[in-house]
């Protein structure tokens, strides 16, 4: 663990929710006053977010709004209603103005905050900042510099449903996408585990370390769902794993993404014999998604030939690890063997 000083650290993070549920874990593990001296930074701080976690959760680390809950030199009621009526009266005139051509007893802050509350302010369309966009930022990352994980549930997807009680076709999918490339893996599943999550982790580790991908330096992003803790942290190895804070949901974006459209061009499209059948189609599809479709958020180009445009070396077989039934690979005992790929 860094010995940098905890507040310097937070300060410096866009984001220092991962940072506290490090320093909350360790409390818990280590105690208070041994937390405080690895983390750099004070037993109180370290009371403070443990408390917290225990009571809230992972939501109970997330930073608090330092507003003030109450106004003592609130707008009266009265002139409150006036101010409204006349946005409505004169939608296009601004705060200053009207101030000062109607004499108002209140600031510009004041009054803009009375519309917002209101509803009676619009966001403005503001030119496009190309800086800001996330797309652009996500297109300056190196390949299998992260990758997003999440689950998703097959048994709200009529067409697939019906297929599903017929032939004993899973109803959990797991996904895990390249956020630069947007390389897709798959894998099916019963249900949800930490033990079937872990095994996938660890079949996409195999694969990627097989191709010369360095693991060391790859960081796994999950939600705060049981299936990514327990084992799951465990089976990947030298890779980092950050957890997104509760409700971010944002912050998968790159697989949300895939789930809408494999719910549009595969489940809602295809049929299915057997299981095998089910198997070999979803394969297919992987392979059309990684090799042939373009993506028009990553400049018209497939994951397949981003990869071969960062790293022209790398072998096509980085792209065709094929899906799986996460149930064949557990053990009864709830464990997992994960077997050598050929």
């Amino acid at each position: 663990m860094t010995a940098a000083c905890y507040f310097d650290l937070v300060r410096e993070m866009k984001d220092a929710y991962n940072h506290r549920l490090r320093l909350a874990e360790s409390a818990r593990q280590r105690g208070i006053k041994p937390t405080a001296r690895l983390f750099a930074t004070t037993a109180p701080t370290v009371r403070k977010w443990l408390r917290r976690f225990q009571q809230h959760g992972p939501s109970g680390l997330l930073a608090r709004s330092r507003a003030r809950h109450h106004q003592s030199l609130k707008t009266p009621p009265a002139i409150e209603a006036q101010l409204i009526e006349l946005r409505k009266t004169l939608p296009t005139f601004g705060a200053r103005r009207l101030i000062r051509e109607f004499d108002l007893p209140v600031s510009h802050g004041a009054l803009e905050r009375i519309w917002r509350q209101h509803g009676l302010i619009k966001k403005r369309r503001r030119k496009y900042q190309r800086k800001q966009d996330l797309a652009h930022i996500k297109a300056q990352w190196a390949l299998f510099q992260q990758i997003s994980a999440d689950t998703k549930d097959l048994d709200d997807i009529p067409r697939y449903w019906l297929q599903a009680q017929q032939l004993g076709l899973p109803v959990i999918q797991y996904t895990a996408r390249d956020v630069r490339s947007g390389l897709l893996f798959w894998a099916f599943a019963e249900g949800r585990s930490a033990s079937a999550s872990a095994v996938f982790a660890s079949r996409i580790q195999q694969h990627l370390d097989r191709y010369g991908i360095s693991l060391r330096d790859l960081v796994w992003q999950t939600d705060n769902g049981g299936e990514f803790k327990g084992a799951f942290p465990k089976a990947l190895g030298d890779s980092q794993h950050v957890r997104i804070p509760p409700s971010a949901h944002t912050y998968q974006s790159d697989v949300e993404t895939v789930h809408r459209l494999e719910e549009t061009e595969f489940f809602d499209l295809e049929d299915f014999s057997s299981r095998g059948d089910f198997l070999a189609k979803a394969h297919t599809y992987q392979l059309y998604f990684n090799l042939v479709r373009l993506n028009s958020h990553k400049d018209n180009q497939s994951p397949w030939q981003i990869i071969e445009r960062l790293a022209p070396r790398s072998p096509l077989e980085l792209c065709l690890l094929p899906p799986v039934f996460l149930d064949y690979y557990l053990t009864d005992s709830g464990g997992y063997d994960v077997p050598r790929l050929p």
